[in-house]
């Protein structure tokens, strides 16, 4: 991986700073991951009850970050830019666990306990879940392609 001209001269004892391509790949990465999350609450807002548009997305954005960490871990071919801008940034902006938070806060103040306990207890559950989903499937997905010979092993 290139690093950054003169980054690890300010970073003793740590890893060189990644190239231009890379922080430019998660920004671009991120402003697509967030309008995705902003036009699909303005498609489904949610109604005062369970945020299912949040949970949706959160559950998504798990489940598609833990398919491509597989699929990269089994074929480490694709380049560092590609591996920030699809997970740090898009998928990374995609997901909001802020919203979450700010939702069982509301839920709360509105007096909606058995809502916002149940949205408390289903996120972390539902996204995790998802993630080892995403894991799994990205492992098949990868050594299928890698048996169809289609690239690397």
């Amino acid at each position: 991986m290139r690093t950054t001209p003169g980054a690890d001269l300010e970073r003793p004892g740590k890893p060189p700073l990644p190239p231009a391509t890379v922080w430019t790949a998660v920004a671009v990465g991120g402003l697509l991951g967030t309008e995705a999350r902003y036009g699909l609450g303005l498609l489904f807002p949610e109604d005062g009850g369970i945020p299912w548009t949040t949970l949706a997305i959160n559950v998504t954005g798990s489940l598609l970050l833990g398919m491509v960490t597989a699929f990269w871990k089994e074929r480490p071919g694709a380049p560092v830019w590609l591996h920030a801008g699809l997970g740090p940034g898009l998928l990374g902006s995609f997901t909001t666990f802020s919203a979450v938070t700010i939702a069982i806060d509301q839920l709360a103040a509105a007096g909606r306990h058995d809502v916002w306990l149940a949205y408390l207890g289903l996120s972390p559950v539902a996204g995790l879940a998802a993630a080892v989903a995403g894991l799994v499937l990205g492992r098949v997905l990868a050594r299928r392609a890698a048996r169809s010979g289609d690239g690397q092993p």
